[in-house]
């Protein structure tokens, strides 16, 4: 039977939160770390399901590989493995295999790598006959997922010929490509990006002490539950000011929404100051992660809103925008796809269900973008909240620790 929360909001928040490691970056340094046969220890590596199953299979003696949930072990693995001598197995959920990956295993495969589909062409599971990748030339559209790219360029550096990656199309999520790139910088690896073309030389990897920041994605949470409630203040652990990660921008993004940030040495203070916009415009191409979190905020502070750049939320763990329109329509509130990468709320409203139950369509985002939600409402059911461990394991322990009551 599938377990069901109802939450209760508390009337203030005043909290300290330390927040989860950023996965995006333990993900990275645990591939980097391998591709160097560094044996540092990584400093807070995060501990979600999603680097766990990275983990586990750099622990593993076997040649089968189950990423569960985890598309970014999924995309990592599979250009890591193409490269790695053996034959291996790379399978995930039932919604894994479902999203497709065959812009990245044709990319590989130009690049020498020998990957089979097992069941259903273009999605995993795969089958990889692992081997030193020649390299050379590819092309790569830039609008589908940035993991296609970061997946190839970590392992390009061991290429023969390295690399000359062209990418066509609009990049979406930008900054996680900076990141990958930054990350390989840090140990030796030189990587040019000049107009559209990425060129990597061959050239090896030097073992470096990685440390992980805290995650500016989890912090997007706080800063909706914070805009919410006035007299707010939430003092968030971990964040840094120069931080490498795209979803910081969130400090800029939610000064239209009634949130100030302060940096203090050991993260940041939020706070509740009473303003927001008339309407709300943005271009999520580079922060899309960030999309639920705001269309619920705004939905929540009746703020309408027309949101482009998000075509990358339908191969997510669920169809993100379908999710958004079903689960804020049981609270009243009418969402409309445009067009592919765009949703809008133009204030329209419909009669609420009874007793809402949000569903959470085993997407860790969709659970803690609408968790807030119960300070709109009064309370608020939903059903399987515990996909939040994907990426923010101790997600409702801090809700209760901020004042929140969760009854199963």
């Amino acid at each position: 039977m599938q377990k069901q929360f109802r939450i209760f909001p508390p009337e203030v928040i005043q909290t300290t939160v330390q927040l989860p490691a950023s996965k995006s970056i333990s993900n990275r340094a645990l591939i980097l770390n391998a591709l160097s046969l560094s044996n540092q220890p990584i400093k807070n590596l995060s501990d979600c399901e999603d680097t766990q199953v990275l983990v586990d299979a750099f622990n593993s003696n076997s040649n089968v590989f189950d990423v569960k949930g985890a598309g970014t072990a999924m995309r990592f693995l599979t250009a890591f493995l193409a490269g790695m001598e053996g034959e291996w197995i790379l399978k995930g959920s039932k919604r894994m295999h479902e999203r497709p990956i065959q812009p990245l295993v044709e990319a590989l495969q130009a690049l020498g790598a020998e990957i089979d589909y097992l069941e259903k062409e273009g999605f995993p599971p795969l089958k990889i006959k692992g081997k030193q990748l020649k390299g050379g030339e590819i092309y790569i559209a830039g609008n589908i997922s940035s993991q296609f790219i970061s997946a190839i360029l970590m392992v390009a550096p061991h290429m023969e010929e390295g690399l000359l990656m062209h990418i066509e199309k609009e990049v979406v999520s930008r900054p996680y490509i900076d990141l990958t790139m930054n990350m390989m910088a840090k140990c030796g690896v030189n990587i040019k990006w000049h107009n559209n073309d990425i060129t990597v030389k061959p050239q090896k990897f030097r073992p470096i002490k990685h440390e992980v920041e805290a995650d500016w994605t989890a912090a997007s949470y706080w800063y909706e539950m914070v805009a919410m409630l006035p007299g707010s203040e939430v003092h968030l652990k971990g964040l840094e000011k120069s931080s490498l990660q795209g979803d910081s921008n969130i400090t800029s993004l939610f000064t239209e929404l009634g949130v100030s940030t302060r940096f203090v040495n050991d993260g940041i203070m939020i706070r509740n100051v009473k303003r927001k916009a008339k309407k709300f415009f943005h271009d999520f191409t580079k922060e899309p992660d960030l999309a639920q979190t705001l269309a619920a905020t705004c939905c929540f502070l009746r703020v309408p809103f027309l949101f482009s750049g998000i075509q990358s939320l339908k191969i997510k763990e669920t169809d993100r925008v379908h999710a958004l329109i079903n689960e804020l329509k049981k609270l009243g509130f009418v969402l409309r796809e445009n067009e592919i990468g765009m949703l809008e709320w133009n204030g329209e409203r419909c009669t609420p269900e009874e007793d809402p139950v949000i569903d959470t369509y085993d997407d860790h985002r969709m659970a803690m973008s609408m968790a807030p939600g119960a300070i709109a409402f009064g309370s608020l059911r939903m059903n399987d909240p515990h996909v939040v461990s994907k990426s923010y394991p101790n997600f409702w322990d801090d809700l209760q620790q901020a004042g929140f009551n969760i009854e199963e």
